[in-house]
């Protein structure tokens, strides 16, 4: 790689992000230019004193001009719940003084600064999943909240409606493994403007490509990474599963030979899909030595990536005011990640897939996972682990920290709001089949499973994290377990969590548990289309007594908003919503074949949608809206066309058509 140039470059490349935010703990991720070496904030309370902190300041080097840092400041009194807390950072300067890092971009009309309302009580919050910048279909669903945040700030009639407590991020934050051309020659640049380190690249004997520099210059680093491999016999079925991982039966083929696979791109990936900041000044124009079809190809992605960066702006600004909470799908590390028993003896049995999913959660770990948990990270060893790693990429340490990381038992976490925001790790704790190693595993296994219900115990309400939806459309799920019974990738990207009988079974006894919550809201993703349904479990088994009342099935509301950049093919969903309600409706007999017996399941409808659909195709984001025992009293998803789309119960047409 050619040395780097600190030319031009901000001292904040992307961020804040406001992260965790407790009464007396405050976080915030900031990726920036060079080491800042002291760093101080004020807060600016409305109708208060501003008061001026030094925070605890956790600096990772990623390069010669990227450090990621994790901001923490500790309070000795308590965040005033509702109001108006406005934030500045300082960075002191060789000669003792003390330069501002503001930014005007960053601030709504009115405000100098941005800013933050503590909301413990959860009365609203935003919610989605599934971001892929060429997506060329509509817009992106956290521009669309910023434009929430913006009126709730400036609308006089707004004033009263609820802040919402977080943005939750469910999955598939960046696309690892679906890459357009014009953003792998976008992450080049950066990487070789920030002098992002050289990796040696595992599992490359025989191969023309060693390291970044020659992956970089090779010719078919564009749209053929698949032919970078040594062909044996042990990598033609690595390639099936790497590279050919978004080809799904029903679909054209997307970008899955642009895969990234070295650490420094996916960390370049990460601050070019939050800021606009890093982008400027870079070389977007098609590599040399593109084949016709891939020209074309990389000129219609650049139509879609020039549409995404007009957006982040405003992604940069809402991501600085609302506590972002996260968690991993698949394509956060790689499509159908840890789908089978298989797959997993296939991908983890080859130094070079190893490699390529572990650089995904080494990055996932540094801009995601540690502002969700910092005290699961922060002391001191993994930490000391990851900068070893990042000194010296491909090295002994690089493979000693990826070793760790895929044994890391710690991804999920809880937030202490009211109620409980419960985040559940569904990728990395997986039921395996014993069955048939091509089957697919259960979300979770049989121990994570124990442990959530012990978290959930002695609270009336959760909100609970998963990834997938644990209550899905059931003919989508159908299909989806016959593909994958056969071997084959996933009609669409999603799982469900009723395809392994015991992971299901576990998780519905968790739910009707007497000492669970009596109030669940499940908030989920994955699935590329909106849906709202209205859960109720039946009693099983006979009662002790005929006299005696069966116990109260919990209220559970199975929310999914997805996706904030994507979208499902609009023909396919509205034959897919049809048919699915025609043969899986509350009356449907077919429900005694499944695990829907047990439970009646009535979908809401999306307001202004043709006559008997339950499912919404849309890019935008989710908004919830609760009550004091916080159950959900308005669920909405603001499509990015400028539609605020409510999902209404609506029983009785949900039964008869």
């Amino acid at each position: 790689m050619t040395e780097a140039s600190p030319d031009h470059l901000p001292p904040v490349l992307a961020g804040p992000v406001l992260r965790r935010v407790q009464a007396r703990r405050i976080a915030w991720w900031l990726a920036c230019s060079h080491t800042l070496t002291q760093l101080r904030v004020t807060l600016l309370p409305d109708g208060g004193e501003p008061t001026t902190h030094t925070p605890t300041v956790h600096t990772l080097r990623a390069g010669d001009h990227l450090a990621i840092l994790l901001v923490e400041l500790e309070l000795d009194r308590d965040l005033d719940p509702g109001h108006w807390i406005g934030y500045r950072f300082d960075l002191a300067q060789a000669d003792g003084t003390w330069t501002p890092l503001d930014d005007p971009a960053l601030c709504y009309p009115g405000r100098d600064t941005p800013g933050l309302r503590f909301a413990p009580t959860v009365r609203a919050l935003l919610h989605g999943s599934c971001r892929k910048p060429h997506h060329a279909d509509g817009g992106d669903g956290l521009a669309r909240a910023d434009a929430h945040i913006e009126q709730l700030l400036g609308d006089a009639t707004s004033h009263d409606l609820p802040w919402p407590s977080a943005l939750v991020l469910s999955g598939d934050q960046v696309y690892c493994d679906d890459v357009a051309g014009p953003m792998l020659r976008a992450i080049h640049g950066l990487m070789q403007r920030l002098g992002l380190r050289e990796e040696v690249i595992a599992g490359a004997d025989g191969s023309e490509v060693r390291c970044t520099s020659d992956l970089l210059a090779h010719p078919d680093t564009y749209y053929r990474r698949e032919q970078l491999l040594p062909r044996t016999p042990k990598s033609e079925r690595l390639i099936d599963l790497v590279f050919e991982g978004v080809k799904k039966p029903i679909f054209t083929t997307d970008n899955a030979h642009n895969h990234l696979i070295t650490l420094g791109e996916v960390l370049a990936m990460y601050l070019l899909v939050w800021s606009p900041l890093p982008w400027q000044g870079l070389d977007l124009s098609p590599p040399p030595g593109l084949s016709e079809e891939n020209a074309r190809r990389y000129a219609r992605e650049a139509r879609a990536i020039d549409n995404f960066r007009q957006g982040l702006g405003a992604v940069r600004r809402v991501l600085a005011h609302l506590p972002a909470a996260m968690v991993f799908d698949d394509h956060d590390v790689t499509d159908d990640w840890n789908l089978s028993r298989e797959w997993e003896d296939v991908a983890y049995g080859h130094p070079f897939s190893r490699r390529v999913i572990g650089n995904a959660l080494v990055a996932y770990l540094l801009n995601q996972g540690w502002g969700n948990r910092p005290e699961a990270f922060g002391g001191g060893a993994l930490l000391d682990a990851v900068q070893a790693a990042l000194d010296e990429p491909g090295g002994e340490a690089h493979d000693a920290l990826i070793e760790r990381l895929l044994h890391w038992r710690d991804w999920h976490y809880v937030w202490p709001t009211t109620p409980p925001l419960m985040v559940l790790d569904s990728r990395t704790h997986r039921w395996r089949s014993d069955r048939s190693p091509r089957r697919p595993s259960g979300l979770m296994d049989w121990e994570a499973l124990t442990d959530l219900q012990q978290a959930l115990r002695g609270h009336p309400a959760v909100l609970l994290v998963a990834s997938a939806p644990i209550f899905g459309v059931k003919l989508i799920e159908t299909v989806q377990r016959v593909f994958s019974f056969f071997g084959h990738p996933l009609l669409v990207d999603a799982e469900n969590w009723m395809s392994h009988p015991g992971a299901a079974s576990a998780m519905l006894n968790i739910f009707r548990h007497p000492k669970t919550p009596q109030t669940f809201v499940v908030l989920s993703g994955d699935v590329h289309y909106s849906f709202v349904y209205d859960v109720e479990l039946r009693p099983r088994g006979r009662r002790q007594s005929p006299l005696a009342d069966p116990a109260p099935s919990p209220h559970i509301w199975q929310i999914c908003s997805s996706g904030l950049r994507n979208s499902f093919p609009d023909g396919l969903l509205d034959k897919l919503d049809h048919l699915n309600r025609w043969l899986f409706s509350p009356r449907s007999p077919l429900n005694r074949f499944t695990r829907r017996r047990h439970m009646k399941v009535t979908p809401r409808k999306p307001e202004g949608t043709p006559h008997g659909r339950r499912l919404l195709n849309g890019a935008g984001i989710g908004l919830v809206h609760f009550d004091e025992r916080g159950a959900p009293v308005r669920i909405r998803q603001l499509l990015c066309d400028g539609r605020d789309v409510d999902f209404v119960p609506r029983e009785s047409e949900a039964r008869e058509d």
